[in-house]
């Protein structure tokens, strides 16, 4: 049966799961731009940050929030997680008597309380069905249809079970999962860690670093993981080592190529400028290291990758700092 979906964020993520989801479905794709809004109903695409995919006939955009959610079978959030907390606040002034289901497509923390946004979201609607969706992703590829396989996390298998079939269709293959909470910190910190293979690559330090950053990397995540009572399983799946390898590796990932113009010289501000989109490892390094200083947990790439962000440390600096940290066991 057709439902209708509301999509909120019309970046190049939330239009490319809006595309892939008016496969089978109705779907109102809302920007808080009207001058975006206007453009994508005249030309039927995003040609700011997915220009090569037009619209299929089932999206619908729009400009007015309350418009885009009101009669919504379920909701998609993917904005940057600096606007999160706004977002909740729209939904909370529609008083509506049920809220849809409410799926998160956003990676990140809660910036005010270095939480978790489900905890956030929780806090707002106590008895909603709220599921995250994460995993190895380039929403180029979503968009385009290429196969992908993603994971939806939540707390219990029936809110998994009202949301994964709108998603599990075509080339998109869809993990449950009920680890909410490793789900959401394996999707923020892979992020630190693809800026920091970015600006080892930037410096030429080649791909013996790379895989060194990846792997530890991949350690620090999950024994913070541990702590937050992650799942050690999930960082070994689709959204831990999946998508790290995927942000990590590949110059479609902007917190990649952020990190390579650091590597290469460019100033913090040039970098961003350079990237032209949000960078979600630039915006959550801080929470994340601030997690590690409260709990006392040894996270040494994140702390690096905040000492070039906020300390002014050069980055040629600090990753050499890494290279000369004490020997260990592994």
């Amino acid at each position: 049966m057709n439902k209708t979906i509301a999509v909120i964020g019309a970046g190049s993520w939330g239009t490319a799961l809006a595309i892939h989801l008016a496969a089978k479905h109705s779907v109102n794709l809302w920007s808080h731009n009207k001058e975006h809004v206007a453009e994508m109903r005249a030309l039927r695409l995003n040609e700011r940050f997915l220009p090569e995919t037009p619209f299929p006939d089932s999206i619908s955009l729009f400009e007015d929030f309350n418009e885009t959610v009101i009669n919504a079978d379920i909701i998609l959030i993917a904005t940057p997680s600096t606007a999160f907390n706004e977002m909740l606040q729209k939904l909370q002034k529609l008083q509506l008597p049920k809220l849809p289901p409410v799926v998160s497509a956003t990676k990140g923390l809660d910036h005010s309380t270095n939480g978790f946004l489900s905890d956030t979201f929780y806090q707002t609607f106590p008895n909603a069905n709220f599921t995250v969706l994460s995993g190895p992703s380039f929403a180029k590829e979503v968009a385009k249809l290429y196969p992908t396989a993603i994971a939806i996390a939540g707390k219990n298998e029936l809110e998994l079970e009202a949301v994964i079939p709108y998603f599990h269709h075509d080339n998109m293959r869809v993990y449950g999962n009920l680890d909410i909470k490793g789900v959401q910190l394996a999707g923020a910190y892979k992020n630190v860690i693809a800026i920091a293979t970015g600006i080892s690559d930037g410096l030429g330090f080649g791909a013996n670093a790379r895989a060194a950053l990846i792997t530890r990397g991949l350690a620090e995540m999950t024994r913070l993981g541990i702590a937050l009572q992650g799942d050690p399983e999930t960082f070994k799946g689709l959204a831990g080592l999946g998508d790290l390898v995927l942000t990590a590796t590949d110059n479609q990932s902007r917190n990649r190529r952020f990190g390579l113009y650091l590597g290469q010289g460019l100033k913090t501000n040039e970098a961003f400028e350079e990237v032209g989109q949000v960078v979600e490892g630039a915006n959550i390094v801080k929470n994340i290291y601030e997690l590690g200083e409260t709990m006392g947990i040894d996270l040494p790439i994140a702390q690096q990758v905040y000492k070039i962000l906020h300390k002014n440390v050069l980055p040629n600096t600090s990753l050499r700092q890494l290279l000369s940290r004490e020997q260990k066991i592994e």
